[in-house]
């Protein structure tokens, strides 16, 4: 079984009656619902929890945690960051979404701002696979597409990827690399664009399909034990 931790702050479904409409069980909810599937143990965690909800023993029983995060970045113990960074470095996945790119541990990864252009009109997205072998792609097709989304536009202040594998187009002209990939210590990252908390984007088949996929793509890094430090010599030395 791969273990899945999905981390949403949950403030805005608590906050606002017409995001509450949409994700009336919290968008982690219904990122649970709609990845569940054969090979998966979901849990969720929220930022009101203690320790938001990611305990040391939680993060020690998650081999892929999924991170949504937007108005409450700031409110992410500086404690609970460095844990959940320890864990990606020790092998364990981590799939950031939308506005994810601002979280503390996604710039703390990253060592870069994660800023990037933005306009909220509800225009229409389209990501186009432009890696369509990578295991993340399966099942999903050429593209997809998306009714009404925020638009996020270059340039997004992040590293290099290792790879890129989604790359978005907005009615309003903007591009934007909206699913790339990288890697810290044994740990794989992903981060996914979609996903503005008024819209119905978790919904999407082909979006959760993306989002299962990356999970199964993260949890193969297989990580091992790795010795730091002084070792003594492999061969005789004088």
């Amino acid at each position: 079984m791969i273990r899945v931790t999905i981390w949403n702050e949950y403030l805005h479904e608590q906050e606002s009656k017409k995001i509450a409409a949409v994700y009336p069980k919290g968008i982690h909810n219904a990122l649970a619902e709609g990845i569940r599937g054969d090979g998966l143990e979901i849990a969720t965690a929220t930022l009101e929890e203690p320790e938001h909800g990611l305990t040391e023993e939680r993060l020690k029983n998650t081999d892929v945690l999924i991170w949504w995060g937007h108005k409450g970045h700031l409110r992410v113990e500086d404690a609970i960051v460095d844990r959940v960074q320890q864990r990606v470095i020790e092998g364990m996945g981590l799939i950031v979404s939308h506005s994810g790119h601002k979280s503390k541990i996604f710039r703390k990864l990253m060592g870069t701002s994660g800023s990037l252009k933005w306009r909220e009109v509800g225009e229409k997205e389209r990501l186009w696979a432009v890696n369509p072998s990578h295991p993340i792609v399966k099942g999903v097709g050429p593209y997809i597409e998306l009714e009404h989304e925020e638009m996020y536009g270059e340039h997004f202040d992040v590293p290099e990827p290792l790879e890129t594998v989604f790359i978005s187009w907005f009615a309003g002209g903007e591009v934007f690399r909206s699913g790339i990939t990288y890697q810290r210590g044994q740990g794989r990252i992903f981060y996914f664009r979609p996903g503005h908390e008024t819209y119905p984007t978790y919904y999407n088949k082909q979006v959760l399909q993306v989002i299962g996929n990356a999970v199964r793509w993260a949890a193969a890094a297989n990580p091992s034990e790795v010795v730091y430090g002084k070792v003594p010599p492999l061969e005789t030395l004088n």
